[in-house]
């Protein structure tokens, strides 16, 4: 089937990119590290993997707690200007002293990014962020103002959204994307979508479909059926053989004979091996997409570096993960079971795009 079918070429790069991906699992240098600074949101989304909400029980970190980690556990090991420190949560913009810890991590010689939802990015706020570090923005545009509206639970987070974006262009250094978690609402109206996101300057964009975790699992309006899922590669394979703007699928899932067409690199699951979080509550995990129950240590009892080092095997060696429809897989060797997000707590697979493929 097309789209399913991994021609020769493509496999013979799929085999030497394999023993690329055991090296770098091998050596597992950090080069992402996510710190998940609150849980609250000033919206609630349907699709949000974390339940965030404004009235979340679990308190914010404090920055001087994450800093004494960077300072004592991270820094003494790495290359600062070689690691990407990533904003998450919840709502970064919620916390009043995200300039704060933009400064204080750049005085340390990193670069930093964050995730936002645009509701409460200002002008004003954004010449702040900047002025104290800021350097990679990712913004949730998920479609027309009633599809985003739909998914953000909210009449004015599409406005806000858009108007966010236009204040990020107006920064030639800061490097961005605007991220389109696609819905079934939207499958029909890519074209026109990416034509919208053209018209507004936009650059690069980067496309999710959403998994059932979270609020999601119990929404049936947001999952694409496999018809769906198709048609959604085919557009993005065509997109990107335009060169008009600068499309990718997020790093969800292997996708077969979609490989290296919808993204710009083979498949691989990075939580573990070069990305690592540390939560809200201090737990140390994969990348914060990862909901499951994959915690290695909590930096308020453990060493975030021998965690780090010695504790992520169930993120580098997956063989536990070759079970039920993994089991027989013949492309298990490049897969490997999938993205770890798309595990639940008892290690099964919620989600299998290769299947979806079929």
């Amino acid at each position: 089937m097309k789209g399913k079918h991994i021609g020769l070429r493509k496999r013979i790069g799929l085999k030497l990119f394999k023993s690329l991906y055991d090296d770098v699992v091998e050596r597992h240098e950090l080069r992402t590290l996510f710190w998940e600074c609150t849980l609250r949101c000033n919206l609630r989304c349907r699709h949000c993997g974390s339940d965030c909400r404004t009235d979340v029980e679990e308190r914010d970190m404090p920055l001087e707690d994450f800093l004494h980690v960077l300072d004592q556990e991270v820094t003494p090991h790495v290359d600062p200007a070689r690691v990407l420190l990533i904003f998450s949560g919840g709502e970064v913009l919620v916390r009043s002293d995200l300039e704060e810890a933009g400064l204080e991590v750049t005085r340390r010689g990193y670069t930093w990014g964050m995730v936002t939802n645009g509701m409460a990015l200002t002008r004003e706020r954004l010449v702040r962020l900047v002025d104290a570090g800021l350097r990679t923005i990712s913004v949730s545009f998920d479609g027309f103002a009633e599809e985003h509206n739909y998914i953000r639970q909210s009449a004015l987070s599409f406005e806000r959204a858009r108007a966010a974006i236009g204040y990020i262009r107006q920064y030639e250094g800061l490097t961005y994307d605007v991220i389109t978690c696609v819905t079934p609402a939207m499958v029909d109206r890519l074209e026109e979508w990416k034509e919208f996101l053209i018209g507004e300057g936009i650059t690069h964009w980067r496309i999710f479909s959403i998994f059932p975790a979270g609020r999601a699992k119990r929404d049936d309006t947001l999952h694409l059926d496999a018809e769906q899922f198709r048609s959604l590669m085919e557009f993005i394979r065509r997109t990107r053989k335009e060169g008009r703007i600068t499309l990718n699928y997020a790093c969800e899932g292997f996708l077969g004979g979609y490989e290296a067409e919808v993204r710009d690199h083979f498949y691989m699951c990075n939580a573990g091996v070069s990305v690592a979080s540390i939560r809200v509550n201090g737990d140390i995990s994969g990348c914060t997409s990862v909901r499951g129950n994959y915690t290695q240590g909590n930096i308020y009892r453990d060493s975030f570096w021998d965690v780090w080092q010695n504790r992520f095997t169930p993120f580098r060696n997956r063989e536990w993960a070759r079970k039920s429809e993994c089991a027989e897989c013949k492309v298990w060797e490049f897969c490997r079971g999938g993205g770890m997000h798309l595990r639940d707590d008892d290690g099964e697979l919620m989600y299998c795009h290769y299947n979806m493929l079929k």
